[in-house]
């Protein structure tokens, strides 16, 4: 049933900003609107601070880097410190150390929300008339307010596929997982993208027996074959089976508690546990958007112009309900396209578009993978004249210092300019290394200007200095 359209003499209380949606964007637009003297109010469900601090970024990095700890102290020996011959992971102390991590970062939002003035409001809102939310509050009641501008920041919740039995065999998304209270022996993650590549690693790092079931041929199929080729064999090295171009067709929870999950071909994978990573959805059920004019995409996803404007007057939308890449330094992003748009709505400034953004993003596997720009076959797709580097994390001084040999660089030349169109680099600390490429390519730099740079020695960014000389770039 659609929503009640507000009376305006119903008590609205009115705002300069109100905000639907505690994500990066819409919590840093709250808190810099309120301490500039703007009336401000926040809604949120419940994660304060978003996703990212509560479910997702935050604390998955925080249990990965516990697992790269555990990594090292199994290598002890290699690198010459004895005494270390049997160490694991203890569950009780992952979680506490998680848990702390994220707490200690939730207080700090909360207290950074009230120290900047704005009225944070905890509850759920539905849109009931022109720019106005009535929300029920999570500790009773309702209140229904108004913004002079609105803006929508819901962000995405695990995608659960319509697979036969699914439902009935209570398995794990990304979310549930990370309350775990004692570690399955064996799991099937259904989903070799990039949630389901970094679990897969992690799960199987703390000593769990992992599967991926991938209805692809490939491990993240947006990379190039050669780089998701490597993280495929990788993970094949480290012991995780691949069920490569099989997809789940009937999952069933047996007495003994265990899960078999049926594939299309017939054949079957029975596992203590199973993890749904098949994506995410944006969480704009129930909001009553339709009804005052914002319109969604087919995906259900907010539709928004380059500027971060809905189809309603007055009311903008940011982060992964409106379709922005999933991640939060986008929505960050998306914060400063907002800020800039609305001073421009006002006289001050001019509009800044979302358009042709240079976004990068990192998967944190072992060893993990840092990307900017365009991939080999995108580039060859958009008609580009190209030129491929290519050099193996071995010949890198660094590596070899801190014994972390295994990976692959790639990047990508445009051969009529000299520009840096896009790079993979599969490797130890290339979540960091790739913003140096990514700096050279905002700057509009020639391959050569990274090539015969001074770089530091050793460090792991040296290594560019390498990836574009003749031993690794073709002809």
């Amino acid at each position: 049933m659609n929503a009640a359209i507000a009376d305006p003499n119903s008590g609205i209380e009115d705002v300069d900003l109100l905000v639907v949606g505690g994500g990066k964007a819409g919590k840093t637009l709250a808190m810099d609107a309120a301490k500039s003297g703007q009336k401000v109010a926040m809604i949120e469900r419940a994660m304060i601070g978003g996703t990212c601090i509560n479910v997702a970024c935050i604390p998955t990095k925080t249990l990965i880097n516990s697992g790269r700890v555990l990594q090292t102290i199994q290598r002890a020996a290699e690198f010459g410190v004895a005494g270390a011959d049997n160490p694991w992971m203890d569950l009780a102390l992952l979680r506490h150390r998680k848990e702390d991590v994220v707490s200690t970062m939730v207080k700090g939002q909360l207290a950074s929300f009230t120290a900047s003035g704005m009225d944070f409001v905890l509850g759920d809102a539905t849109f009931v008339g022109e720019r106005t939310v009535r929300v029920t509050l999570n500790d009773g009641g309702t209140r229904t307010l108004r913004g002079a501008d609105v803006v929508i920041n819901l962000g995405t919740e695990p995608l659960v596929p319509p697979i036969e039995g699914l439902a009935e065999s209570n398995v794990h998304t990304s979310n549930t997982l990370l309350r775990l209270e004692a570690l399955p022996e064996s799991i099937a993650i259904l989903g070799g993208g990039y949630v389901g590549c970094e679990f897969a690693d992690l799960l199987n790092t703390i000593g769990v027996r992992v599967t991926i079931v991938q209805g692809g041929e490939r491990l993240l199929p947006r990379e190039d074959e050669d780089i998701s080729g490597q993280i495929a064999k990788n993970f094949t090295d480290a012991g995780i089976t691949l069920r490569l171009g099989s997809r789940a067709r009937k999952i069933a929870r047996a007495q003994d508690g265990s899960v078999t999950v049926t594939l299309g071909s017939g054949e079957s994978v029975t596992a203590d546990d199973v993890l749904v990573a098949a994506g995410r959805r944006p969480v704009t059920d129930g909001l009553n958007l339709e009804n005052v004019g914002v319109k969604l995409t087919e995906r259900g996803f907010i539709a928004v112009d380059e500027y971060l404007h809905t189809t309603a007057d007055g009311v903008w939308a940011a982060g992964d309900a409106a379709g922005s890449p999933q991640f939060t330094h986008v929505s960050y992003d998306d914060y400063r396209v907002l800020k800039t748009n609305l001073a421009a709505q006002q006289g001050i400034g001019a509009p800044r578009s979302t358009a042709g953004r240079l976004i990068p993003y990192a998967v944190f596997t072992t060893p993990e993978l840092g990307r900017v720009g365009l991939s080999e076959r995108e580039a060859r797709d958009a008609g580009y004249n190209i030129r491929v580097a290519r050099m193996p994390v071995s010949a890198i001084p660094r590596a070899r210092t801190v014994g972390h040999l295994d990976g692959l660089w790639k990047a990508v030349v445009d051969r009529d300019s000299n520009g840096i169109l896009g790079a993979a680099l599969l490797g130890t600390d290339a979540s960091e290394a790739i913003a140096v490429l990514q700096m050279a390519m905002l700057g509009g730099m020639e391959y050569t200007a990274v090539r015969d740079a001074v770089i530091t020695h050793p460090t792991i960014a040296e290594g560019l200095t390498l990836l574009f000389t003749q031993a690794f770039l073709e002809d």
